[in-house]
């Protein structure tokens, strides 16, 4: 901001909403900004990162409590010039201890190359092929990535699982650190989007149980032949002493948001019944918690 902000007007900076929506072209920024205008926050797409001071000096001092979302992206020749006044302009915010929030969307090189060849639009990031274009954008917000407080992977989201995600992290943001716990298949790669990942492919694989085969984790019958595992136990316990000690620095640390991603071969049996397991434990220790199964569904 341009100046220091009275001791009356930081009370009210942080009960100000303000997010920041950045991410890789073709990602689903515009999708996330428009759940963002439905929970009633005010949308300002391409904002040149010099005027995010001013905006936040405006929001703070209205007269009613203010949501304000600012869609930052490659199309401004100033964020491209240097990102990092972008970065600048942030910490500026995060000083003035407004109630900053920066979602970044993410997506994996082929989807991205996919979906610029399907709408034949051009990349906003001059490259001479697509693929080039999409890997100087990637190096070109590494750091902002790292910062941010929230990356949503979505290779794998249509639109409905998208606007079911970006509402799961906002619609309450009021109300603690929120945990996403995803199953995944190793074989389809690594969520982009994990602070955390857990390899459970040690455990007996019903896979090769011929009843339980065509099953999902979410199957009663899989679920119990999972949990019926010795290891299993002692894997959820150790995982829970893990999370008892963390979550609390996390929340203590101003971290929103975890998302911990628990791995197994085809991403069907195992990981999506400790993923269950996991949400239901976090419950009842009073954090939110969000499933989400990545790939349950293929074969």
């Amino acid at each position: 901001m341009t100046q220091e902000l009275r001791t009356e007007d930081r009370l009210r900076a942080a009960a100000v909403e303000f997010v920041v929506i950045t991410g890789l072209s073709g990602a689903g920024r515009s999708e996330a900004a428009k759940v963002l205008e439905d929970l009633g926050y005010f949308v300002i797409d391409n904002l040149p990162p010099s005027l995010i001071g001013r905006v936040a000096e405006l929001a703070v001092v209205g007269r009613d409590p203010t949501r304000v979302a600012l869609v930052m992206d490659a199309r401004g020749g100033a964020f491209m010039a240097d990102v990092s006044e972008l970065s600048t302009a942030l910490d500026q915010l995060r000083a003035q201890d407004v109630n900053l929030r920066v979602l970044f969307l993410e997506a994996s090189n082929a989807v991205l190359i996919r979906r610029f060849e399907a709408t034949r639009r051009r990349h906003p990031v001059a490259g001479e092929r697509v693929a080039e274009s999409i890997a100087l954008e990637r190096d070109l917000l590494r750091e902002l990535r790292a910062d941010a407080d929230l990356v949503v992977d979505t290779s794998d989201l249509n639109v409905h699982e998208l606007r079911a995600k970006i509402l799961a992290a906002f619609a309450d943001e009021s109300a603690g650190l929120l945990v996403t716990v995803a199953s995944f298949g190793f074989k389809y790669g690594l969520p982009l989007d994990a602070d955390m990942v857990l390899d459970v492919r040690f455990l007996p694989n019903p896979h090769w149980v011929p009843e339980l085969r065509p099953l999902p984790g979410t199957d009663p019958a899989v679920r119990d032949y999972v949990l019926a595992q010795d290891d299993t136990g002692l894997f959820m316990a150790r995982l829970e002493a893990l999370l008892e000690t963390a979550l609390p620095g996390y929340v203590q640390e101003g971290k929103h948001y975890l998302t911990v991603a628990i791995g197994c071969t085809g991403g069907k049996h195992r990981s999506v019944v400790l993923a269950e397991e996991l949400a239901g434990w976090l419950t009842d220790k009073g954090y939110r918690a969000h499933v989400a199964h990545r790939d349950v569904e293929r074969e």
